[in-house]
């Protein structure tokens, strides 16, 4: 009866050692496409070309790591943020983005040549389809250029926003 007891309580044991004794799973965003949006993370200041504020923006990872959340304000009444995810699936960046004034702008892309580059289509004052590009470039020193481009009525790309990001901390 002894070993009856001891073999069965090896047998239930069993189990529970060879969990214990197995690797941790990985996270379910810890691939290496999901860190490449990662030079954007920090808290930081933007400016304008001509080195005006523009701004503040705090991003960070959210999630466990799955969702990277903007919160851009101006201090001077505008603010918006935005949710940013790799989709595996697709092998696609996706942002949407949000703003005090309602708009909402759809991007999605991916790595363009070391860069962050995302597009997508509102429709513009005019009531017509208006394509949206936004490029997100590391620069060596650890700033961070965010080019924001619309395609003009002439079907041409022009500037919308040009922001530098240095780190505020």
């Amino acid at each position: 009866m002894q070993v009856h007891r001891l073999v069965l309580g090896l047998l239930l044991a069993a189990p529970l050692c060879m969990v214990a004794a197995s690797p941790a799973a990985a996270a379910p965003c810890d691939a290496d496409a999901f860190r490449e949006f990662d030079f954007w993370l920090g808290e930081w200041q933007v400016h304008t070309p001509d080195g005006k504020l523009a701004g503040t923006n705090r991003i960070e990872r959210e999630y466990n790591g799955c969702v990277i959340h903007e919160r851009y304000t101006t201090g001077r009444g505008y603010s918006g943020e935005s949710l940013n995810t790799y989709d595996a699936s697709r092998k696609v960046w996706h942002q949407s983005w949000v703003d005090d004034a309602g708009t909402l702008l759809l991007l999605e892309g991916g790595m363009v040549a070391g860069k962050m580059v995302l597009e997508g289509q509102t429709i513009g004052n005019d009531g017509q389809p208006a394509k949206q590009r936004i490029t997100w470039t590391p620069n060596p020193d650890g700033s961070v250029r965010q080019h924001w481009e619309v395609v003009n009525a002439k079907g041409a790309w022009s500037t919308a926003f040009d922001g530098l990001y240095t780190k505020s901390r």
